[in-house]
Parts: C-alpha cells; structure tokens; sequence
C-alpha cells in the first residue's frame, strides 16, 4: 500500500505542478478566459489513462498462464523503464520546467486561431505522460499484489495530491519540491529494484529465464512473505523469502547504477570571463 501511495502521490504532485504553472500563468498574463481549455486536456488525459489501463488488463486476461507471467515480466520491465526515466527527468527538469512552459504558453498565443488547440495539446501530453506512467506502474504491482491495498494506497495518494496541488497552485503551502522529489526518487528507484526482480522471476515462470536459478538464502522459516511483516516489505519492496542469484543480483546492480548516478551531485558551471583585449604582455 505504501509503495503505490507515495508513488502515485508524486506523479500526482508532477502532473499538479505542471498544470498548475500553466493556469498560473494564463492569470498572470490576462488569459484566464483560456483556463476551461486547460482543463478539457486534463480530462482527455486521464480518460486515455484510464482507457489504456483497462485494455492492458483485459488483454492479459484472455491470455493462458505462460502467456500471462511473459506479459507480467513485459510490464513490469516496462514499469521499471517509465519509473526509472521519470525520476531522472525530474531531476534535469526541475529548475527549468516553469520556465520552459511560460516559453510555450507564449509561442500558442502567437497564432490565437490555434491557441485554444495548442493549449489543450500542451496539457494533454504532460498530464497524459503521467498518466501512462501511472498505468503501467500501477499494473505490474496490481499483478505482484493482488488485493485491495494497492489499488486503496494509489487512490489515497492521487487524493493526497489533488489537495496539495490545489494548495501549492492557491498558495496556501510551500513545499520543498527539490528536496520531496530527491527522496521520493530514492523510494521509486529501491521499488523499481524489486519490480525489475519480480519481472525476471516472471520471465522464468514462463519458460524464457532458467539460469542462475540457485538460491542465494532461504528465509522462509525466519521472515516468511506471509508474516506481517514478510507482507509489508514484500508489498513495498517486493522482498522475497528465497531469491535467485539472477533476481538478488538484478536488484543489487540496479540499485548500485541508479543510486550512484542519482545521487551524484551536479557539477558546477564555469564561467570564464572573456578576453577584453586590455592586458598588457
């Protein structure tokens, strides 16, 4: 439940945030008569997400059991793909996004016939990315934890973030977003970690991965999934009891590449200040 909460509450904040700067914006510029059209692009967002969500989970159903775990395995390395991409993508966007956005709000206004158009557009492609980002976490970890408690957390954090993304667009808050999209990313990433796991268990399920298949420990006696709190790690880290040295090793590589480079500071700018031509040899 704690996975699929914090996760959908930042993609929840990601796509809040951006809607947000742009209505922002239309008030600041005397443009708020165009506000209703940025909201028809957030609704046609959510209804592709939707859309796509429902008819990726009726395909697998109609899918035999082989078939099934390769479409897991399928979704859940695309999952670990679209978690992985956004959390570095925030990370180089982050101080230029606002001002990005203000540049291509300005550029649709330049032609007003296709103003309303490229409003929409605008919307519906940034809202939209979050949403099929949303899907295709949302599936792999509904296929690894079948139950009410993910899909109650996902609800509970895009509640969460519709509030704070009201507040942060009225001005009633002030958050850090720097300091919540670093941590929040080191969450995503220890969770892709295990999806990525869990996807290579699946492709062994369905026949396409049978090496390094010998167990690394066997904590079944001691930390069962079943106990309580086997469940709880097991529902936000996808630990396992007995790993494989593929599925222990898949995790521990993946984590040590992405929290490196994550967590890398950035490297200051240097300016060099040009010749004058005053200097005298």
């Amino acid at each position: 439940m704690l996975a699929p909460f914090l996760i959908m509450l930042r993609e929840g904040i990601e796509a809040a945030l951006v809607t947000g700067i742009i209505a922002s914006y239309l008030k600041q510029t005397g443009r708020g008569a165009f506000l209703p059209v940025v909201w028809i692009g957030v609704l046609l967002a959510v209804a592709l997400s939707l859309f796509a969500g429902a008819a990726l989970q009726l395909m697998a159903a109609e899918f035999p059991q082989k078939a099934q775990e390769l479409f897991e395995a399928i979704v859940g390395f695309v999952a670990v793909t679209v978690l992985v991409s956004m959390v570095f993508w925030m990370r180089r966007a982050a101080r230029s996004i606002k001002g990005e956005l203000h540049g291509a709000i300005d550029a649709a206004m330049q032609a007003p016939k296709g103003a309303t158009w490229a409003l929409i557009g605008m919307t519906f492609f940034a809202v939209g990315r979050e949403g099929l980002e949303s899907v295709f976490f949302l599936l792999a970890v509904f296929q690894q934890s079948p139950g009410a408690a993910a899909p109650l957390g996902a609800l509970l954090g895009l509640l969460v973030a519709a509030i704070l993304g009201y507040a942060l667009y009225r001005g009633g808050i002030r958050l850090d977003l720097r300091r919540f999209f670093r941590w929040t990313g080191v969450f995503i990433l220890i969770v892709a970690a295990g999806l990525a796991a869990a996807s290579l268990r699946s492709l062994h399920e369905a026949g396409v991965w049978n090496l390094l298949q010998t167990r690394v420990y066997d904590l079944s006696s001691t930390l069962p999934v079943s106990s309580v709190i086997g469940t709880v790690l097991s529902g936000v880290f996808n630990y396992q009891e007995a790993p494989t040295i593929g599925e222990a090793g898949l995790y521990v590589i993946f984590l040590a590449v992405t929290l490196v480079l994550f967590l890398k500071p950035d490297r200051p700018t240097l300016f060099r200040a040009p010749a004058t031509g005053t200097e005298k040899g």
